[in-house]
């Protein structure tokens, strides 16, 4: 089976695997271009009844996927004359942020968002998108960047968790994430959040702080990852898949209890099978929001905002 598909795509990947080798052939072969058809036509359905059905382990999986997009693919696609800034003035740069200003239709923004990195090389250099402390202090340097400037603020979360190891701790892992917390809650600027792939634990809650929080169909998000409910609840990762069932980390779920305020759906089989379609989604969602949240005064702005806070669970 193709390594781009997951396990329960199996009935996916045979078909597409015909196309291959149907396609290797079809110059020498023209007659074979209608079965061709006949067999994408196929996948297109039962990709749709198999992804129409998804359990919520299922949809981790999808949220995990190794070619799902990553905050550098929406942001090259998204934004225009995008600039990067570095650094957090304190300690360091952290590459598994992504941070700094660029045009959403015409207008500046400031961007922020996790990266986890493509091949090994990339993913050992953005930690696998495990922030550090000092990547959330250079977070919290953007975020105040865009109030002086009043610049609207875009995040993108998708991280398993903050960086779990002791220099994380040693540099302040928590209060950097508190700090960040308390900032967004009362930052007098615009901010929309978008969980495109996992949203994990506090290096999540660190940029999820907003006005209006969308989330991907196929994105997942919850207080911890489903292994480490499991190992805590079960003393072992083996019950991930129950766990994930038991926080209902779905987008589905998360919406009905108010954790977040729009669900974009993603192409037929998951955001990574169309980039494209899915960043004019993701583009056309934050032009809406930003329009609407931009024509409010500050003290609305600010009131909405906590009063959304205070609605979650309801």
């Amino acid at each position: 089976m193709n390594n781009s598909f997951l396990d329960f795509e199996k009935p996916i990947a045979d078909i597409h695997d015909k196309i291959q080798a149907l396609r290797e052939i079809v110059n020498e072969s023209p007659e074979l271009l209608p079965q061709i058809a006949k067999l994408e036509e196929e996948e297109k359905l039962i990709t749709k009844k198999i992804y129409s059905k998804l359990s919520i382990w299922q949809t981790v999986q999808v949220a995990r996927h190794p070619k799902r997009p990553h905050t550098s693919d929406y942001i090259h696609r998204i934004f225009s004359d995008f600039d990067e800034l570095h650094g957090d003035r304190m300690f360091g740069d952290d590459s598994s942020l992504i941070g700094g200003i660029g045009y959403l239709d015409k207008k500046p923004v400031v961007i922020i968002g996790h990266e986890k990195g493509r091949d090994t090389e990339e993913k050992v250099k953005r930690n696998f998108g495990m922030p550090q402390p000092e990547g959330y202090r250079k977070a919290k340097r953007l975020m105040e960047l865009a109030e002086h400037f009043s610049l609207p603020l875009v995040t993108f979360i998708d991280t398993s968790g903050a960086y779990p190891g002791i220099e994380g701790e040693e540099r302040g892992q928590s209060e950097a994430i508190a700090k960040n917390l308390a900032l967004m809650s009362e930052l007098k600027t615009p901010i929309i959040v978008v969980v495109t792939g996992e949203g994990g634990s506090g290096g999540a809650l660190a940029l999820g702080v907003g006005d209006h929080v969308s989330m991907l169909e196929y994105a997942t998000y919850s207080v911890a990852s489903p292994e480490a409910c499991s190992s805590i609840v079960w003393r072992t990762s083996e019950h991930a898949a129950e766990a994930a069932e038991a926080m209902k980390v779905n987008a589905k779920e998360l919406i009905k209890i108010r954790v977040i305020d729009e669900i974009i759906n993603e192409p037929s089989g998951g955001a990574h099978r169309n980039y494209d379609a899915m960043a004019a989604s993701i583009k056309s969602s934050l032009i809406s929001n930003l329009q609407k949240y931009s024509s409010l005064n500050i003290d609305d702005l600010l009131d909405k905002r906590y009063q959304r806070l205070l609605n979650i669970g309801k």
